[in-house]
């Protein structure tokens, strides 16, 4: 088995993670106590009674922080044994026009060690290599070789304050962010290349993602059905406009012999089919971090068609309470044009249909969004079946920053 170990940064699928272990965590349970004064017998005074006040108050915010944090390491422990597991399945390649650039089998590796703040999840990625370049003809073929990738640890600090995680424990879904598509780099390098790679653009027609990306984005929707999942990963390039859209389809443990791979991925009719009609479902949104708090929730019913003219209509009505019990509802109308498996709404927004029942939605110019002071989001849905689909969406303020993430689930109507 070939092995490859990258540290270098520009590599790293998780950002460089925080010396966490050398802080100590912080002590709850310690009370302040006030030198006696001896100058005076007489009970407390004045200033005294002010300081024992104050302490009261830090005392009920220290018991907001600890409850917090504690939510915090119950999310991070489930968000780990989310992903614990021995993952194989493909990687795919798409441009924002849905075309498929690649395929790329490969499998996960996911143990954890350590506990409570201090844990850590650990992975390890392996890139099934192409047929050498060299193998002499006549020989028989022999077991495929893959390339060993470490993937730098994630914890508490790396995944709360560096890819401002957006998860949901109960409906099995998450987003990440990322300051680098290194990790990606090395999956089509080693996937397409292999041992042939020479680290320099390839004439093979092998497109990479740009040294300095605007954004790269991870959408992770779980199957409902079964031990599998999507992960769904947008890269813009340094101007803020769509460069490609990355799969990984992957199924857990089990020993499977075929790893999942999207079906029919060169046939480029109809992938629109399973998101028309009206679908009818429930939104959760919560803030980024890993304890996201949820600050909203609605029910929303969303009508997807084609008019007579042969544009794309999109209706999402959606009803939610407010603080005083008022209902409030909101429509968002777009109307868009079909390309292919592109379509461009009015509103400088996109969808790309993937095989899969998949689509991915981000905006056309996100740095003309960031110029006119305009928050933005990237979306992912799955159809898994034809009557129920799942949507993630990641909204980021003017300056890049993932605020919150939505998880819809919806059924056909």
């Amino acid at each position: 088995m070939a092995s490859w170990v990258f540290n270098c940064h520009a590599l790293s699928f998780f950002l460089p993670s925080n010396p966490i272990t050398k802080q100590q965590p912080p002590n709850h349970n310690k009370t302040s106590t006030f030198p006696p004064n001896r100058s005076n017998p007489s009970p407390l005074p004045r200033t005294t009674l002010v300081r024992v006040k104050n302490s009261s108050s830090a005392t009920a915010a220290e018991q907001m922080k600890e409850e917090e944090s504690m939510m915090s390491i119950d999310n991070l422990n489930r968000f780990f044994d989310l992903n614990k597991g021995n993952w194989s399945g493909s990687f795919h390649q798409f441009d924002g026009h849905g075309n498929l650039m690649q395929k790329v089998s490969t499998k996960l590796a996911v143990s954890t060690y350590g506990e409570d703040e201090l844990i850590s999840l650990i992975q390890t990625l392996y890139i099934k290599q192409p047929p050498s370049s060299t193998s002499i003809s006549g020989y028989e073929e022999e077991e495929p070789e893959w390339a060993e990738y470490k993937i730098k640890e994630t914890n508490m600090f790396t995944v709360d304050k560096y890819q401002q995680i957006g998860f949901f424990p109960d409906e099995r879904a998450f987003s990440l962010r990322y300051q680098t598509a290194g990790m990606l780099e090395t999956v089509l390098r080693q996937g397409v290349l292999g041992e042939d790679d020479t680290g320099e653009e390839s004439p093979k027609n092998l497109k990479l993602p740009s040294r300095q990306p605007a954004i790269v984005c991870e959408n992770c929707l779980y199957s409902q059905e079964k031990d599998r999942r999507v992960r769904a990963f947008h890269i813009m390039d340094p101007k803020g406009i769509l460069e490609m859209l990355l799969i990984f389809l992957e199924d857990r443990d089990g020993g499977v012999l075929f790893p999942p791979f999207l079906e029919n991925v060169g046939d480029n009719k109809d992938r629109i089919l399973p998101f028309l009609g009206k679908w009818k479902g429930h939104s959760i949104t919560k803030r980024s971090g890993v304890y996201g708090a949820t600050i909203a929730e609605a029910d929303s019913v969303a009508l997807l068609e084609i008019d007579d003219k042969g544009q794309l209509i999109q209706d999402i009505n959606s009803t939610s309470n407010t603080s005083d019990g008022r209902e409030v509802t909101t429509n968002v109308h777009w109307t868009g044009t079909m390309s292919g498996n592109l379509v461009t709404f009015e509103g400088a927004y996109q969808f790309t249909f993937l095989p899969g029942g998949m689509y991915m939605g981000c905006p056309c110019d996100i740095a003309k969004s960031v110029a006119e002071f305009k928050s933005f989001h990237l979306e992912f849905g799955w159809v898994e079946n034809p009557c129920k689909r799942q949507r993630l969406v990641r909204t980021y303020d003017v300056e890049g920053l993932a605020v919150s993430s939505t998880y819809f689930s919806e059924i056909k109507l």
